[in-house]
């Protein structure tokens, strides 16, 4: 299947992100006017302008966005805190729906800080992460499930996110994994892909996504080893079609009953900022699956979306033309 009947078929999908869905606040800050502060000492971080993106899931639904699917909707738990606020400003700005998202006191709204030099323009500071150091309460996570069992079926593909990197992990708790991994064995037909740092050995009937460190620890903690034979062991435990573990700047490993094969990448300009990097591949790999790709098909898409959005600062994304422009470059210079 061709990008251009790729790209044909998203005015009519419906996609649905579930899990870690963060705000990404882009702070600029001007090291001239960081003087120490007159009552502790400290050096200020002088922060002279921001701006919000959404991270994790959000980044996974923004790409979708951008490539004009028809509905994309997002499916997790927020704070009721500012920083919810200007993550369901962000989400609206795309298109992206929020009626799925669920409101908690108990939580923060799960949100990545991050200084950008001004003169330099690299983020040169740690990061000022607003994370939960406890489970997602139960309530709220009962609310979660409840939501995602009633509207699942609405959509041609779910993505699951599992951003945290906490032991408990975040909104994809333990019961919320287990309904999305037992509805795509009741669903053979519908798309299930899943994204998770910590845990992706704990996903089963799904389409995982890991990069290859995440892939490699995973197979140490479930087999006590990571060699050649390893992400085949890995694919066979989880099941599903096909396990993707993206590979950086070579590309992707593909990972089905055939075998496993390095699909490789070319970015469609100078690397900028890999961040979000593998979200966009698996935005890119959901949606050809949902227009009729075939595995490998989709995730030469998903391969050429993430090549887009490497080449622009932040968690970029791409648009059909960007798309279009990388593929028939690369059918060029054959």
């Amino acid at each position: 299947m061709t990008c251009d009947e790729v790209l044909a078929g998203a005015a009519d999908a419906r996609m649905l992100v579930v899990g870690d869905i963060c705000l990404d606040r882009w702070c600029r800050y001007d090291p001239s006017l960081g003087e120490p502060s007159a009552e502790t000492g400290i050096p200020r971080v002088a922060v002279t302008g921001t701006s919000v993106t959404p991270g994790a899931g959000g980044t996974v639904a923004a790409n979708l966005a951008a490539l004009n699917v028809g509905h994309v909707g997002v499916l997790g738990a927020v704070g009721e805190d500012g920083h919810a606020h200007e993550l369901r400003e962000a989400l609206r700005a795309r298109r992206i729906g929020i009626g799925h998202l669920v409101s908690t006191d108990a939580a923060a709204t799960f949100t990545y800080t991050k200084l950008i030099n001004d003169r330099t323009g690299r983020e040169d500071l740690p990061r000022v992460d607003f994370v939960n150091a406890r489970p997602l309460p139960q309530a709220a996570e009962r609310r979660l499930v409840n939501r995602f069992l009633s509207v699942a079926d609405d959509y041609d593909a779910v993505i699951v996110a599992d951003q945290a990197e906490t032991d408990q992990g975040g909104v994809v708790t333990p019961r919320l994994r287990e309904a999305a991994c037992e509805r795509a064995l009741a669903r053979p037909g519908q798309i299930f892909v899943a994204d998770s740092r910590r845990r992706v050995q704990r996903f089963r009937n799904v389409i995982a996504t890991p990069n290859e460190s995440e892939a490699a620890l995973a197979c140490i903690e479930e087999f006590g080893e990571a060699d050649t034979s390893s992400f085949g062991r890995l694919h066979r435990l989880i099941g599903g079609p096909a396990l993707v573990v993206s590979a950086g700047g070579a590309g992707a490993w593909l990972v089905d009953d055939c075998g496993s094969r390095l699909l490789q990448s070319r970015a469609a300009g100078d690397v900028v900022d890999v961040c979000g990097a593998g979200d966009s591949l698996a935005a890119g790999l959901a949606l050809a699956l949902v227009s009729g790709a075939g595995i490998e098909s989709a995730l030469r898409f998903g391969i050429i979306v993430a090549g887009v959005t490497v080449t622009k600062p932040g968690t970029g994304t791409a648009s059909p033309q960007e798309v279009l422009a990388v593929a028939a470059s690369a059918a060029g210079g054959r």
